[in-house]
């Protein structure tokens, strides 16, 4: 189809031009072979003495051309303003059909039927406006055969892209003018709007702090060599949905990885004195000492895109061959998810529902670095009323926003840990509270007093599963007596990517697959996986084969029976066993529910949960 194109798009071209010679043709052999002679004027003949059989006198006089005062333009048979409207929109045609060609192939927004919509209407068009009569007519004709399908097709391919990527929208004509009158010399508008023209539309705001004289660091790297590549780097990871970017020094460049979905994948690398530059920006955006390079750092900066601010952690740890820097991405302008949203079955999220209803207690979230712990509390204080209850969070940092609760940021160069901040929280009359992370014995005895004493505790704690968070509070030299009587449920969880609608193939298991993984051959149609054998690259996942995460939980709820096992005799054995005669599965077992219905593969899955 592209080639069809190609060479329809060269003959309506050669088509164009041949009528244009030619009509100079002609006009130059009626000026050749013209009598020079004035123009005739109609001369009245009396109707009286006119012969019977004779015509009639012409009421105008007959010309041949453009217009009858002009015997230039004798044999000339088209108007010059019109005739350079008709040249410069078929030229701008041929460059729009290209641009549509290539961008529906891209974005896969049906390429062959827009292909043939493009060249059928221009083709009517152009035909059109050479026959219909009067010049409106043929003005009309041409514009809308070139401007209905463009706006068309302009409506549908920006439904498929982020806002950043949408054509013909007031900030894309904004972007595109200013950029014009840059490249002119002419600078309109603010420094930001210019400078955010001038690159992609994302601005990075520096740490300024609450001291005095402290002041917005982002002016001090506006005018560096390597800042718009600052950005580009930052709005390419945030469009891929990245979590961490990792900027790692090399012999002769700086290399880029990107986690993306919880798995790495790498990036364009930068040549090392541009790497360096890119450290060092950052380093000024975060507040960090940019002279040394081999104590380990920390700070944060943010950025406004698109109308949100999202928030960046940064790290950085002096190497043998240089600096490594590792900037966490944190979009603090989401929204927190509901418990449905998690991709919960419906008696999970009614047991949650059940868990969160209670007026004390300890819930538990565990799970390795990057699981969604965090969101899911988010997701379970959802279900509680806000105006009802006075809810505090101690976090680090804060991650998603939430009206009428009361957010704390812990700051441990100022001495505010999360054990500090709960003893001072417990004084300001909360119904529930939520610790982002139990790391210590000390928050982890005042998180169960807390529950004992009435209040409704939420935390994350990292361990592999359910019945292993247990025993790491244990662990923590929590008594098992307090303990006991504190716990509610314990949730475990792993995020597993999710298989691109797009491009995801289906296959048959073998019989052995299915017998290892414990399914009933009879019961097993297909599996899905990641194509096997991708036809270009799939707009929808770049490539990757999957898109965003879901996840895989496994629930322990404590009942009474539980509680006794735990407050006499902690043995993990006892403890899994009545675990799973109150019906909970693992999350392995769950996660094959997702693998049955083609949310993800077989692979993921054993990738994740062991």
């Amino acid at each position: 189809m592209m080639n069809t194109f190609s060479v329809f798009r060269h003959v309506c071209f050669a088509l164009l031009l041949l009528i244009i010679v030619c009509s100079d043709c002609e006009t130059t052999f009626a000026q050749q072979n013209a009598t020079p002679v004035a123009t005739p004027v109609a001369t009245p003949v009396a109707s009286a003495g006119r012969d019977s059989n004779s015509f009639p006198p012409m009421p105008v006089p007959f010309y041949r051309g453009s217009h009858p005062s002009r015997p230039d333009l004798r044999g000339f048979y088209f108007h010059n303003v019109m005739l350079v409207y008709l040249l410069g929109l078929f030229i701008l045609w041929v460059w729009t059909a290209s641009w549509i060609d290539t961008d529906a192939n891209e974005l896969k927004v049906r390429p062959q039927i827009w292909n043939s919509i493009v060249l059928l209407t221009g083709v009517f068009a152009f035909v059109g406006a050479l026959c219909v009569p009067g010049i409106f007519l043929s003005f009309l004709t041409m514009t809308a055969g070139y401007a209905i399908p463009m706006g068309i097709y302009v409506a549908e391919r920006n439904k498929r892209v982020p806002e950043s990527g949408k054509v013909l929208t007031p900030r894309h004509i904004k972007s595109v003018a200013l950029r014009l009158l840059s490249r002119l010399g002419v600078n309109v508008g603010t420094k930001e709007a210019r400078s955010v023209a001038g690159g992609p539309p994302i601005r990075l705001i520096g740490k300024s702090g609450t001291g005095a004289g402290e002041v917005d660091r982002s002016r001090q790297v506006e005018s560096s060599s390597g800042y718009i590549s600052a950005r580009e780097l930052i709005y390419d990871a945030i469009l891929r949905r990245t979590t961490d970017i990792h900027l790692e020094p090399k012999e002769g460049e700086m290399s880029v990885r990107l986690r993306i979905d919880g798995v790495m994948y790498p990036a364009e690398a930068f040549d090392r004195s541009t790497g360096d530059a890119l450290v060092n920006i950052f380093k000024v955006l975060s507040a960090m000492d940019i002279t040394e390079r081999r104590k380990a750092q920390d700070g944060s900066f943010r950025a406004e895109m698109e109308g949100r601010q999202i928030d960046f952690r940064v790290a950085t740890q002096g190497l043998q061959g240089g600096e490594k820097m590792v900037i966490r991405i944190l979009d603090k302008g989401a929204t927190a998810k509901t418990l449905q949203d998690l991709g919960m079955r419906k008696q999970l999220v009614e047991g949650m529902q059940g868990i969160v209803s209670q007026p004390h207690g300890m819930f538990l979230t565990c799970g390795p670095t990057g699981a969604g712990k965090s969101t899911t509390l988010y997701a379970a204080l959802q279900e509680i009323n806000a105006y009802e209850n006075n809810i505090i969070t101690v976090e680090d940092p804060v991650e998603y926003k939430m009206a009428n609760v009361t957010q704390i940021e812990i700051n441990t160069k100022a001495g505010q840990t999360f054990a500090t901040a709960l003893r001072s929280i417990l004084r300001q009359d909360p119904d529930v509270v939520m610790i982002g992370e139990i790391r210590d014995g000390e928050t982890a005895k005042i998180s169960c007093q807390a529950a004992n004493t009435g209040h409704m505790v939420f935390s994350t704690i990292h361990a592999n599963d359910t019945i292993a968070a247990l025993f790491r509070l244990i662990d923590l030299e929590v008594e098992p007596f307090l303990l006991a009587s504190s716990i509610s449920a314990i949730l475990g969880q792993r995020l597993v990517r999710k298989l691109c609608v797009d491009c995801k193939e289906a296959y048959k298991p073998s019989a052995d697959m299915l017998q290892k993984i414990g399914l009933p051959a009879d019961k097993v149609d297909k599996f899905y996986r990641p194509p096997t054998k991708p036809e270009g690259t799939c707009p929808a996942c770049n490539g990757l084969g999957y898109v965003g995460r879901i996840g895989v939980f496994e629930l322990l709820i404590i009942n009474d029976r539980l509680r006794d096992l735990i407050r006499e005799t902690p043995n993990m054995t006892a403890i899994k066993a009545e675990a799973r005669k109150n019906g909970m599965l693992y999350m392995r077992e769950e996660g094959l529910r997702l693998v049955v219905k083609g949310t993800t593969s077989i692979d993921e899955l054993s990738r994740v949960v062991k």
